[in-house]
């Protein structure tokens, strides 16, 4: 397992969930949710996040369907994800399978009496915090870095 902090980031339509993990990559928490419908200023902040946080590297959540296809929703996040990693350069980006975080989050959060209108935000956090957790148990059980490496796009 590399040593370092790690971002994590669950992209949606509206709102963008944001997870950290110590720099032994034991415990993810939750950071913040970005507004998502102004992507410059969502990149903006997460660069603000990044050089905060000084992370080895950022994961972002790629939604796939159950059988492991990408549809639109998956187009969106890769290109949102080089975007990033424009900005962030030179700490790398990789996707990551998000399949069924935010239902597993949303699922957390109503078992813990958080209401769904009230919990929308805190939701993506959650699910970014699922993202963080199951890509660290990934590299702790493989020794190689989680998902697929993106390239910048400026």
């Amino acid at each position: 397992m590399r040593r370092g902090r790690r971002l994590a980031v669950d992209v949606g339509d509206a709102r963008i969930g944001v997870a950290s993990c110590d720099p032994d990559g034991v415990l993810a928490t939750p950071v913040e949710t970005v507004p998502g419908r102004d992507v410059p200023a969502a990149l903006r902040r997460l660069a603000a996040l990044v050089a905060e946080y000084e992370p080895v590297e950022v994961l972002v959540g790629l939604p796939r369907s159950l059988s492991g296809a990408e549809g639109p929703a998956a187009a969106k996040v890769r290109a949102f994800a080089q975007r990033l990693a424009g900005q962030i350069a030179p700490v790398p980006v990789r996707l990551v399978d998000e399949r069924m975080t935010t239902v597993t989050a949303a699922q957390g959060l109503r078992a813990s009496g958080v209401r769904t209108k009230k919990g929308r935000s805190v939701i993506d956090q959650a699910a970014a915090v699922i993202i963080l957790q199951h890509a660290l148990e990934a590299e702790r059980a493989s020794g190689s870095p989680p998902g697929e490496c993106i390239d910048p796009v400026v």
